[in-house]
């Protein structure tokens, strides 16, 4: 059998040189663009290209992180920077778009492409949908059970990578809308505030009711050796090279002595992890406990051990100190400290230079950045700290190779036929979550109805409990987004039973979902998270055979028009209404939390909604474009969606919007999302923003009518 790979972040040159040293098979880093972690340093391309130097002469691979999604106007800057890749030659590229597989497919076949856990691959059958695309391997999304990871390794050749350690984000992978909808910042795009660490207040209480712990999953590592996971993955390239290199030795610790005493070896390991200085440990999904086991609403959303909050600054620039209130721990020169701004608009990590106890408290020296009220966490003491030798060649002056600037090809579609067309009519097609919200829909009939597949809507259709308000043909059964291994055992076979009943329209929105209506006579509409902001994106899911497209939520104007064609914006649905699932919790958080509205610390309010299926957060706020339908069908649009998924729907609800839609007026207090101003645009990306953009960064939103 292949020995396991230790796979370790790289987030900077001395984080590699922590993982190379401390022995970590392979790494995993970020250039400066088109990665899911942008606010960390990352690697200049001199850097880059000696280090694939260095680490291919020491027999340790590298692979590069390209898991973003990326907007139309990008794609010559992408088809440079694969170009770019191919010539230097990692061992890999971690993608997320299905444009960046394409582009790679198609001109640049030297690059190994692996699916990023941003791609929500969660199951055997997504990861064999893959294999068939051309990926070697597959980062499994993290809410899996064990039982699941061994029922998806029996059922694919695929290679399976698994995140064993780290943080974790509380909603599904690849499938978190929040930071976007906060400001543009997506997560898709790596530019994520992780909202998920914030506080939140419900009523007259408080507490950090998404912010997981940790995961550790080292004593499930024997289990994955023996079952044939070819990587573990260290979670971390915003860490302190400290830090990887605690974690890295634990792990190669037990691997190396899993031949021998392994008990023994997990005791030593775990030891090693108790001064790795992040959030309280959970083994997630691993855990029978449910999300007790990795939800802590009392504990803090930092990493590290608290050390309280900044109330006094003092010094200029270079030589800014902060005073920290009384604190049992030990603070000296040379321990590592993570800051967060108190808005939550950057945090860093930042070794002390100077430390002075004072009857006040302690002041250390600070970023210049930060002031009063940011927090402050100890991640690493000067005692654990280790010099390592460099990795990276000490001349870098012989690797000049940068990207250049190559235009990107352009896409070409064959046009659908007629019968293609006729499908699905035009006109407004109205979503719901809940049989007796159809009811509701009668009063103003769509021309199409939309029923999320949920575990109920499931068991009413397939045992016919009762008659519908809309036949077979005038009902779209909308399926989840999350596709974990379990379904396996009924999903397949409900599909078949809802054909043989005459349900024929589906929408997908999983990878997984693909092969499950493979030699049928099923219409498909690709839904929006299978995301395609680009062409490139947008062609493979054509040749898949989704004709239809919904565009994702959070697009924009610009971007949707530069993307479809003149000639295929008939096929591509737009959503006009919608409440954002803003987090989606594989767990019901009922037991949890008994509350259902929230709000945060900028008094913007959303709403917890629980159930078997699963648990959703969405703003209280709606998404709404509804005035824009006759210039929408001015460029070419014709098919329309108005969405009511997740919470019960009320007839005056319905009866607003769609008395708004046929007015061709706003609705009040609704949000663009990011409709309008588009992504926010990081200014060391370089990008000229289209003159509809504002000319600075935005830093936050608020949702308004407008």
């Amino acid at each position: 059998m292949k020995p396991i790979e230790l796979l370790a972040p790289a987030g900077s040159p001395e984080a590699l040189d922590a993982a190379i040293h401390e022995g970590a098979d392979a790494v995993y880093l970020g250039l400066k663009n088109f990665n899911a972690r942008l606010r960390t340093s990352n690697f200049a391309y001199s850097q880059f290209e000696g280090a694939v130097k260095s680490l291919h002469r020491m027999g340790k691979r590298i692979y590069v992180t390209v898991n973003t999604v990326f907007e139309q106007r990008e794609a010559d800057r992408m088809y440079q920077f694969l170009k770019y890749l191919a010539a230097i030659g990692p061992d890999g590229i971690i993608v997320q778009d299905f444009g960046v597989a394409r582009m790679v497919r198609q001109h640049f076949p030297s690059l190994k492409l692996h699916a990023s856990t941003q791609m929500n691959v969660s199951s055997s059958r997504g990861a064999n949908v893959l294999s068939r695309q051309g990926f070697s391997r597959v980062v499994l999304s993290r809410e899996l059970t064990m039982e699941e990871i061994r029922a998806i390794r029996e059922r694919t050749t695929m290679e399976l990578e698994l995140f064993v350690h780290g943080a974790l984000c509380v909603s599904e992978s690849g499938l978190c809308l929040f930071s976007s909808y906060l400001g543009g910042k997506s997560a898709n795009r790596g530019m994520c505030t992780q909202a998920c660490r914030r506080l939140y207040r419900n009523n007259d209480e408080s507490g950090y009711y998404f912010s997981p712990a940790d995961l550790q999953l080292i004593d499930q590592v024997p289990v994955f050796a023996d079952i044939g996971i070819a990587s573990l993955k260290i979670e971390g390239r915003m860490k302190s090279a400290e830090y990887v290199g605690t974690v890295v030795s634990a792990y190669r610790h037990l691997l190396d002595n899993l031949d021998g005493n392994r008990e023994q070896a997990l005791e030593e390991a775990k030891a090693i992890l108790r001064h790795d200085f992040a959030r309280p440990k959970t083994s997630f999904y691993m855990d029978t406990a449910g999300p007790s086991a990795w939800l802590d609403p009392n504990q803090a959303g930092g990493t590290g051990i608290p050390l309280g909050t900044i109330y006094k600054v003092r010094g200029t620039s270079g030589d800014r100190r902060g005073l920290l209130g009384k604190t049992s721990v030990t603070i000296e020169a040379g321990d590592s400290i993570r800051l967060h701004k108190k808005d939550d608009s950057e945090r860093k990590s930042h070794k002390i230079s100077q430390v002075t106890v004072s009857d006040e408290g302690v002041w250390v020296s600070i970023p210049d950045n930060f002031d009063i009220g940011d927090s402050v966490y100890i991640i690493q003491t000067r005692a654990m700290t280790k010099r390592y030798p460099s990795v990276l060649p000490k001349d870098l002056s012989p690797f000049r190779r940068m990207p250049g600037r190559e235009i990107a090809p352009q896409v070409s579609l064959p046009l659908p036929g007629k019968t293609e067309k006729d499908l699905f009519p035009e006109g407004i097609y109205a979503a719901v979550s809940r049989i007796e919200d159809l009811f509701v829909l009668q009063s103003a009939k769509p021309v199409r109805a939309m029923l999320s597949y949920t575990r109920s809507v499931a068991q009413a259709i397939l045992e016919g409990t009762g008659p519908l308000p809309f036949s077979k043909n005038e009902l779209i059964l909308v399926l989840d987004p999350y596709y974990p291994e379990k379904l396996e055992n009924l999903f397949p076979d409900e599909i078949s039973q809802l054909l043989a009943k005459g349900y024929r329209q589906f929408v997908v929105n999983n990878l997984a979902h693909l092969s499950l209506f493979r030699n049928t006579d099923a219409r498909l509409i690709a839904g929006p998270y299978l995301y395609s902001f680009n062409s490139w994106s947008f062609a493979q899911l054509h040749e898949q055979g989704l004709i239809f497209k919904v565009t994702p939520l959070e697009n924009n104007r610009q971007n949707l028009e530069r993307t479809v064609n003149e000639n295929l914006r008939p096929y591509t649905f737009v959503t006009l209404f919608a409440y954002p699932a803003l987090f989606r919790i594989r767990a019901d958080l009922s037991e949890q939390y008994t509350f259902e509205y929230f709000s945060d610390g900028k008094d913007e309010n959303f709403r917890l909604i629980t159930g078997e299926d699963g648990s959703l957060v969405i703003p209280e706020q709606p998404f709404s474009i509804v005035d824009k339908q006759e210039f929408l069908k001015e460029a070419g649009f014709s098919r329309f969606i108005v969405d009511f998924s997740g919470p019960p729907l009320k007839k005056v609800d319905y009866k607003d919007v769609m008395s708004a839609l046929k007015a061709g007026k706003s609705l009040p207090n609704t949000t663009r999302f990011n409709w309008k101003d588009g992504f926010y645009s990081n200014p060391d990306e370089g990008l000229k923003k289209p003159s509809s953009q504002p000319s600075v960064p935005r830093q936050s939103r608020k949702p308004q009518g407008r």
